[in-house]
C-alpha cells in the first residue's frame, strides 16, 4: 500500500509538472511583440490541419460550405462540403498539376482559381490563401499590411482583395486567424476556423 502511495505522488507530481510546461490556453490574450516573437516560425509553417466554414455573399447570393484543409509542404488537400459545395469536392494541389474531384468526376486547370469558377460556378483566392490563412501577405506580389495595437496584422490589402482579421485563436505555441473577412468588389467571403492543428497533416 504504502509503494502504491509513493507511485501515484510520483504520477501526480509528473503530471504536474507536464501542465506547468504547457504552452497558455487558446483564452490567453495577446499581448505586445507576440506576433514579432512568432513571425519567423509563422513564415516557415508549411503543415497543418484545418477545420471551418467558409460563408460567401455577393448581390445575387449568400451561401455557405464546410472547409476541411490539409496543408503539406507545398501541396494541399481541400475538402469542400455543404450547400454551395453541392456535395463533396476534393481540391488538390501538387507539383503535377492542379485537379478537383466530384460526382462529375476528375477535373485539372491551369489555376486553382480557374478550376473552381468553371465546375463549382464560385471561386476563392486559393492561390495566396496558404499566406493569408497564417496572417501573412503573399510574397509574390505587391501588398499593404495594417496593424492593430498589439502588433499584430489587421488587415491585408494585395491583388484586389482586402483581408481583415477579426478573430485570433492560439494553437500548439501559434497565434492564428481564427476569423478573416476577404472581400473583392462586392463579393465578401468569411472563413472561420473551427480547428487549427499546426505541423499535423493527418493521415
Amino acid at each position: 500500500m504504502k509503494r502504491m502511495h509513493l507511485y501515484l505522488f510520483t504520477l501526480l507530481l509528473t503530471l504536474l509538472a507536464g501542465c506547468a510546461s504547457q504552452p497558455p490556453s487558446p483564452e490567453v490574450d495577446r499581448a505586445q511583440g507576440d506576433w514579432e516573437h512568432q513571425l519567423s516560425r509563422i513564415e516557415a509553417l508549411d503543415r497543418w490541419t484545418l477545420t471551418g466554414k467558409i460563408g460567401l455573399r455577393s448581390p445575387q447570393q449568400s451561401r455557405s460550405a464546410n472547409l476541411d484543409w490539409v496543408q503539406q509542404d507545398t501541396g494541399y488537400r481541400m475538402l469542400i462540403s455543404g450547400p454551395f459545395g453541392v456535395g463533396r469536392n476534393v481540391l488538390t494541389g501538387e507539383q503535377g498539376g492542379i485537379t478537383l474531384e466530384n460526382g462529375d468526376g476528375r477535373f485539372s486547370a491551369a489555376t486553382p482559381e480557374d478550376l473552381m469558377e468553371q465546375r463549382m460556378g464560385w471561386s476563392l483566392p486559393i492561390s495566396s490563401l496558404d499566406h493569408w490563412v497564417r496572417g501573412l501577405p503573399d510574397p509574390r506580389s505587391p501588398s499593404q499590411v495594417e496593424v492593430d495595437a498589439q502588433g499584430f496584422p489587421q488587415a491585408i490589402t494585395q491583388d484586389g482583395w482586402n483581408i481583415e482579421y477579426r478573430q485570433w485563436s492560439y494553437a500548439a505555441g501559434y497565434w492564428l486567424p481564427g476569423r478573416l473577412r476577404m472581400s473583392y468588389g462586392d463579393l465578401i467571403a468569411t472563413l472561420v476556423v473551427t480547428q487549427w492543428q499546426p505541423n499535423q497533416t493527418g493521415s
